[in-house]
């Protein structure tokens, strides 16, 4: 079995202890953590430290901690046995700074304590420094993921830059639409159909080819009529992106 630890204590933290917890191929031995706040999300079963120095002997070492924290944080790991890896999409692989090897080890996902996800359909992005450690974290990602992709550090920051216009502005999007419902007093569940449509539709046909509404037309009378109606901000972020529409179909 592949002994682990754990180091870290938010998000992706959390999803990670869960799907270590359940893997059988998986010894998860010990998890790090300064804070206390959110020991009440991890299991109570797995003996936990928050002295950098107490660390157990492991195969794996996986960094769960803000990006721009991970090369000073990296740097107190002494030891030169097993592999370090850290969880961002953004960072290099250079960005650990430790004695031991080095890799990296990517959730593609949005993550949240208190929201389930299905962890085996999870993609992991993969990278290390040789071939040896390349097939230890392969056998390690496989046994938490079904889809396991090796992307080195240069793609991965572009991919994780996609996600970012994937996801997180995307939801910025529908807390924009949400502040319209509300402020309306009308209820935001009526988008939830639309936007789950909008989402499945994209597993069937390119972005490109699912794309619908009055930019997609060049309705300049409806997005006129849709200007005058938002505040100075909607009305910026609306008038950008419908440009960009239009540029791009017509």
């Amino acid at each position: 079995m592949i002994k682990v630890v754990l180091l870290g204590a938010g998000n992706v933290a959390f999803y990670l202890a869960n799907v270590l917890t359940m893997s059988k191929n998986i010894n998860f031995i010990q998890r790090y953590s300064r804070n206390i706040k959110n020991d009440k999300y991890f299991d109570k079963n797995i003996p936990k430290t928050n002295n950098i120095n107490n660390l157990s002997k492991a195969d794996i070492y996986i960094i769960a901690i803000n990006d721009d924290a991970i090369s000073s944080f990296s740097k107190q790991l002494f030891f030169k046995d097993g592999l370090v890896v850290h969880t961002s999409g953004s960072m290099p692989i250079e960005a650990l700074k430790c004695k031991a090897k080095k890799g990296v080890l990517y959730p593609l996902q949005t993550f949240s304590i208190n929201h389930k996800v299905e962890y085996h359909q999870i993609p992991i992005c993969i990278e290390t420094e040789n071939k040896k450690d390349k097939e230890l974290l392969h056998l390690f990602a496989n046994c938490i993921s079904k889809n396991v992709y090796e992307i080195n550090s240069s793609k991965r920051e572009k991919l994780h830059i996609a996600a970012v216009f994937a996801n997180n502005f995307s939801n910025y999007m529908f807390k924009l639409a949400n502040d319209i419902c509300d402020k309306n007093s009308i209820p935001f569940d009526i988008l939830k159909p639309l936007i789950k449509e909008t989402a499945n539709k994209i597993q069937k046909i390119s972005p490109i080819k699912a794309q619908t509404g009055p930019a997609k037309r060049n309705d300049n009378k409806v997005i006129k009529n849709h200007l005058s109606q938002l505040s100075e901000n909607q009305k910026e972020i609306y008038n950008l992106v419908s440009k960009s529409i239009i540029n791009t179909y017509n």
